[in-house]
């Protein structure tokens, strides 16, 4: 039986979670509890001390990203050229997110999204687990099966 008639691809699976994720972390850093500091929650910049589970740095806009990407993730499973592309894209984007949190202060005006230690290697996980779900598991069904 081939992936077509099951349904959807296990790239389309990853996809879906991955957004699935990304939604349920931009809603839960509008929820004070999970989000401590929840009164210092800023529209966007290094100045906002909320810290989603006590440790990544969120702001309003950080949480907007986090949904947009959740949507996007949603969205794009539909199809397996556009779960692919959410996955690798999005893997991409996280890989230069973590190399800007490596380049700027903390304390830098152009920390607008904030990003904190914990953030950057978060990003770095993301990014390396997008891209490689999205390569792996996007690579052409006769292509994984050939080594049977």
């Amino acid at each position: 039986m081939d992936h077509a008639t099951r349904g959807r691809s296990p790239v389309q699976w990853a996809a879906l979670l991955v957004g699935a994720v990304f939604l349920l972390v931009g809603i839960l850093g509008f929820v004070p509890g999970v989000t401590t500091n929840y009164d210092d929650l800023q529209v966007a910049g290094h100045h906002s001390d909320a810290m989603l589970l006590g440790i990544f740095q969120v702001s309003i806009l950080h949480n907007i990203v986090h949904l947009i990407f959740g949507v996007a993730g949603l969205a794009l499973a539909r199809t397996f050229s556009g779960a692919r592309a959410f996955l690798i894209g999005g893997g991409i984007i996280y890989l230069l997110l973590w190399l800007y949190g490596l380049l700027i202060s903390p304390d830098s005006q152009a920390n607008f999204v904030p990003v904190n230690t914990a953030d950057n290697w978060l990003h770095l996980a993301l990014g390396i687990g997008m891209l490689a779900l999205g390569l792996v598991l996007g690579r052409p069904v006769s292509s994984r099966t050939s080594n049977r």
